[in-house]
């Protein structure tokens, strides 16, 4: 990460946001990838990926339509945005297990499936 960021910074001429240090230090090439704000799409090299429950089943239908066997990096789903605050914290998450329960099968049948990690709702 450091020398990926010490390339860009060098190509840049200035210092970098902390975003920029983020995306950029995850760079597959750093030294020849194009780099405009708003206009360039990165090459990264994530070194691990977190979703979160409302996104992810979109994310897994798309990794399982890619046909690979396994995630490339250390993935994991965390179910805490369906959980809607109603009434209790108890009450809340027992409603979202029940009204989400098809979504967070899913989730953790999938993830076992392709090596991503599952923290259940109430983790």
């Amino acid at each position: 990460l450091v020398q990926n960021l010490e390339v860009v910074k060098g190509r840049l001429n200035r210092p970098l946001t902390l975003s920029e240090k983020i995306l950029y230090g995850h760079l597959d090439d750093p030294a020849n990838q194009d780099i405009v704000r708003g206009q360039s799409y990165l090459r990264l090299r994530p070194d691990r990926v977190a979703m979160q429950d409302a996104t992810a089943q979109m994310a897994m239908l798309q990794f399982i339509s890619s046909g690979l066997p396994k995630v490339a990096v250390p993935s994991t789903i965390h179910c805490d945005h369906l959980i809607q605050a109603q009434i209790e914290g108890t009450k809340d998450l027992a409603r979202a297990k029940d009204i989400n329960k098809e979504v967070y099968n899913f989730l953790a049948t999938a993830g076992a499936k392709y090596g991503v990690g599952f923290w259940k709702p109430g983790s």
